[in-house]
């Protein structure tokens, strides 16, 4: 069976259950895999534990799957643009689990790497360390970091082949292409769809053999999180 599936919800289809855990690639509302969001949110599944940089902001994103109560727990980085995440946080419907950004994309890479653990200065002496093993090195303390792997990984990309070769794209670039290697499954949406062999082996950043399934997505929305202009001169 090919890799390439004909839309976003026969590309989830068997693989979706309660309680499982979903990477969520992007940076802000760049990269993210919207479609697959989507159709993850229509599967009906409950209580995901989500990784993701963020959940989106209201209406976009992760935040769909906030709307419908289907997570149960967020770990991230940064989720200061996302009203509803903050209502349902601070009434004890959600679980939080922050981690400094670098810390995050290193405990992805380190899934997708076969790394377990790492130490890493970051956060020693904080609360992000509390209970967490700590070791000296070179006279410098440090902090070890567990890794993060996912039952589903949900990754867009700008373009792929039929193998699941990948190129990333820009900001798009945050956080899917270590995502990509640390799911049991990756599924990707991409911007566009190329036979096997047409892209330059040099231009590729995440191998085929990571990827198990990918459902072009031609017209994929790209939204502005900030409008930021410059004054009109007169």
């Amino acid at each position: 069976m090919g890799k390439v599936f004909p839309d976003a919800k026969s590309a989830l289809a068997g693989i979706c259950k309660d309680n499982m855990v979903v990477m969520a690639g992007g940076f802000g509302l760049c990269g993210m895999p919207e479609e697959l969001i989507i159709a993850l949110r229509d599967t009906g599944v409950k209580g995901i534990t989500a990784i993701s940089n963020n959940a989106g902001v209201d209406g976009k994103g992760l935040s769909l799957l906030l709307e419908t109560r289907q997570i149960r727990k967020m770990i991230s980085s940064y989720v200061g643009e996302n009203k509803l995440f903050a209502q349902q946080y601070l009434a004890g419907e959600l679980e939080l689990e922050f981690n400094p950004q670098g810390t995050l994309a290193e405990r992805c890479r380190a899934g997708g790497a076969g790394i377990p653990a790492f130490y890493t200065k970051t956060g020693y002496g904080t609360l992000i360390a509390e209970g967490k093993p700590t070791a000296e090195f070179d006279g410098e303390m440090y902090v070890m970091e567990r890794w993060l792997r996912a039952d589903v990984s949900l990754v867009h990309a700008w373009k792929a082949d039929t193998e699941g070769n990948l190129v990333f794209r820009k900001t798009a670039r945050n956080f899917n292409p270590m995502m990509a290697t640390a799911g049991k499954v990756t599924v990707v949406q991409c911007e566009e769809l190329v036979e096997a062999g047409a892209i330059d082996p040099d231009q590729i950043h995440t191998p085929g053999v990571f990827v198990q399934r990918i459902v072009h997505v031609p017209n994929a929305a790209k939204y502005i999180e900030n409008r930021t202009v410059r004054p009109k001169q007169s």
